[in-house]
């Protein structure tokens, strides 16, 4: 019973004040390898935050010193917008951060899923995308 409270509950975005971490294996993009990211709620739809891919490799031009995007975020969310089920978000973003020496960008749509208050499952597909694990704090 208080497994069924629980997920009658979960939210995949509160809005402002909203955390989210999360951790996946990022497929295609810069390169095959982990990503972890962390997103904040500026107001009801605008997130903020940052984010490290780690690449083991497909590296950006065959070059070792791409093994590494650090990188800022912004993001919009359409749960509220579209009308989406309290545990579902729809995010559209975009990453702008440094790829090794170079300069590195990555846009992408996210959807979120979450099970519980605590654990989803998430999907960004784009020029750089991952599949994972989010967690709401």
């Amino acid at each position: 019973m208080f497994f069924l409270g629980q997920m009658a509950f979960a939210q995949a975005w509160n809005g402002k004040g909203d955390q989210k971490l999360q951790v996946g294996f990022n497929g295609w993009g810069y390169g095959n390898g982990i990503t972890a990211t962390y997103d904040y709620g500026l107001g009801s739809i605008v997130s903020l935050g940052a984010g490290a891919n780690f690449y083991f490799d497909g590296y950006k031009d065959d070059n070792k010193d791409n093994n590494v995007f650090l990188f800022g975020r912004l993001g919009f969310h359409l749960q509220e917008p579209l009308g989406l089920p309290e545990k579902w978000d729809i995010y559209p973003g975009i990453n702008l951060g440094i790829l090794g020496k170079d300069f590195g960008f990555g846009a992408h749509l996210g959807v979120r899923y979450f099970f519980n208050n605590n654990v989803g499952i998430y999907g960004e597909f784009g020029n750089n995308g991952s599949l994972g694990v989010s967690f709401n704090f």
